[in-house]
């Protein structure tokens, strides 16, 4: 069996093999309802192949931390907290890997991912693939200290920055958040929360030059669906995200500093920004209709928020900063991607939405993002400005979009998060979706199933399923083939996580 290197398989359309301006292949009819445990369902010749589930054992167990998706905090395994592994980072060294066990072969492929749980326990796993022995499979990079803790909480999204030869991790945890900065093997972590701040962060993806785009994931204030009605559903929220881009002054050492920056969309000439004693204004006001018409397209620029240069190096609340300096606030925009062979010079990224169809279902919130928004950015040469331009808006069958990852240089993925609300809303799960660039009919990728476990949880008060942490990339460590290039692309595998529930960490295969 061979890693897919497209998403059509047996599908005769190439358009997702070539990037070309055929129209999508068919994809998957339907979304699974929100009944029982239905199974995945792909693509014609594609299945999903098992690389880890949450029981599996850790390598180096530590405290409670002492399974891939489990801490061993309950009276059985099962009964233990659920960690929700979620955006997977795959990474080939061809050299090879360290780890706890001296002098052991960990093979050169590696899919590296956060949890995210908390109660100061997230953590980070190792998921070694040419490894068959379970005594060696995944392993921890971040045990536990003296006191039991990591002091890590939701940690999420994920990538390799070649410039620095580590890994950066993102805690979405509100203003506790911030970037953690990890060595392959393990050997190093530390905290860059007085360089980049501390905020949701969610997706961290490098650039070329060195520099760090962020996204923001801090939903804001409840609002009416009806202003004039204090009793409708208090279920639509605030703009209250921003998208960040990180300057280091050496790409090299990121705890040398640099700027931090926020996207400033202007609509009408005026920048759009936060007001804090209008939620409902922002909620509703024309420049959120603008913001969310598809194919509207407005300029944007980069302004600092914050610089080591002039404000030092004490933790800061980048969110609270990048109001202050006048950012674009936006529906949480959970994670983007660059668009491969645009030299770092485009970029797609997901807002999430409202998730509750109280809120989607009133034409004026579902005019205005209310279920989720994809939006384009391309930036100038220099990078310091450029175009936002609304890709897609969603509805009640494309919703609540979350994870992106290119598929070719012109198509890209994006997974949904309804979750159980919305699920039980709709009668619909999770999908993943495939859009080109300009083609506002995407197709369906994948319709997530719910595994048993994840059913139980849900009856009780737990998660559904939800497909996260998407990811296709050949795994290249070197700045010439990482994520965003158009070489990343050749013989590239795709994985992705089916959080909740039995937490299974999945790859795309023909």
């Amino acid at each position: 069996m061979r890693s897919i290197t497209t998403l059509v398989a047996a599908v005769a359309a190439t358009a997702l093999m070539t990037g070309t301006a055929q129209a999508l292949p068919l994809g998957v009819p339907s979304a699974n309802p929100d009944s029982g445990h239905p199974a995945n369902v792909t693509l014609p010749g594609v299945t999903l192949v098992q690389r880890a589930t949450g029981t599996d054992p850790l390598e180096n167990p530590s405290g409670v931390i002492t399974h891939y998706g489990y801490l061993s905090d309950g009276a059985t395994l099962e009964q233990g907290t659920r960690t929700e592994p979620d955006q997977n980072m795959y990474l080939v060294f061809p050299h090879g890997l360290g780890g706890p066990t001296a002098n052991y072969d960990y093979g050169t492929h590696f899919v590296f991912q956060g949890h995210e749980n908390g109660d100061d326990l997230a953590y980070i796993t190792r998921v070694n693939l040419d490894v068959s022995d379970p005594a060696h499979r995944i392993t921890l990079l971040t045990p536990v200290g003296n006191d039991g803790l990591t002091h890590f909480n939701s940690l999420d999204g994920s990538a390799w920055d070649p410039f620095t030869g580590s890994a950066l991790f993102t805690q979405e945890d509100g203003s506790s958040g911030g970037v953690v900065e990890v060595a392959p093997d393990g050997s190093s972590v530390r905290t860059l929360y007085g360089e980049i701040g501390r905020g949701g962060y969610e997706g961290i993806h490098p650039d070329n030059r060195g520099n760090l785009l962020i996204q923001e994931d801090a939903s804001g204030a409840s609002v009416n669906v009806d202003p004039s009605d204090p009793s409708s559903p208090k279920v639509t929220h605030q703009p209250n995200s921003f998208q960040y881009r990180f300057v280091p002054y050496d790409r090299g050492d990121l705890s040398a500093g640099g700027r931090l920056q926020a996207l400033q969309v202007r609509v009408n000439g005026k920048p759009v920004v936060f007001h804090a004693n209008d939620p409902v204004g922002d909620v509703f006001g024309k420049a959120s209709l603008a913001l969310n018409t598809p194919g509207a397209r407005f300029p944007a620029r980069w302004v600092t928020v914050h610089d080591t240069a002039t404000d030092g190096n004490a933790s800061f609340d980048a969110n609270a900063l990048a109001k202050a300096a006048g950012a674009t606030p936006f529906r949480r925009p959970e994670n983007g991607a660059w668009q491969p062979g645009s030299n770092f010079r485009s970029f797609v990224f997901a807002a999430t939405g409202d998730t509750n169809a109280l809120a989607g279902q009133v034409p004026s919130l579902a005019a205005r993002g209310s279920w989720g928004t994809l939006y384009h950015v391309q930036l100038n040469a220099a990078g310091n400005s450029g175009t936002l331009t609304v890709e897609a808006l969603g509805d009640a069958s494309h919703a609540s979009f979350d994870n992106i990852t290119w598929l070719t240089p012109d198509t890209f993925a994006a997974a949904e998060d309804r979750g159980n609300t919305l699920h039980s809303q709709l009668n619909m799960l999770d999908s993943v979706w495939a859009y080109r660039l300009g083609d506002p009919d995407p197709q369906r990728m994948l319709a997530l199933g719910r595994d048993p476990v994840s059913e139980a949880d849900a009856a009780t008060g737990g998660e559904d399923n939800e497909p996260t942490g998407i990811y296709r990339s050949n795994g290249d460590v070197t700045a010439a083939g990482m994520q965003g290039t158009l070489a990343s692309l050749s013989g590239a595998r795709m994985f992705i996580t089916q959080q909740h529930g039995e937490n299974t960490l999945w790859e795309f295969v023909k």
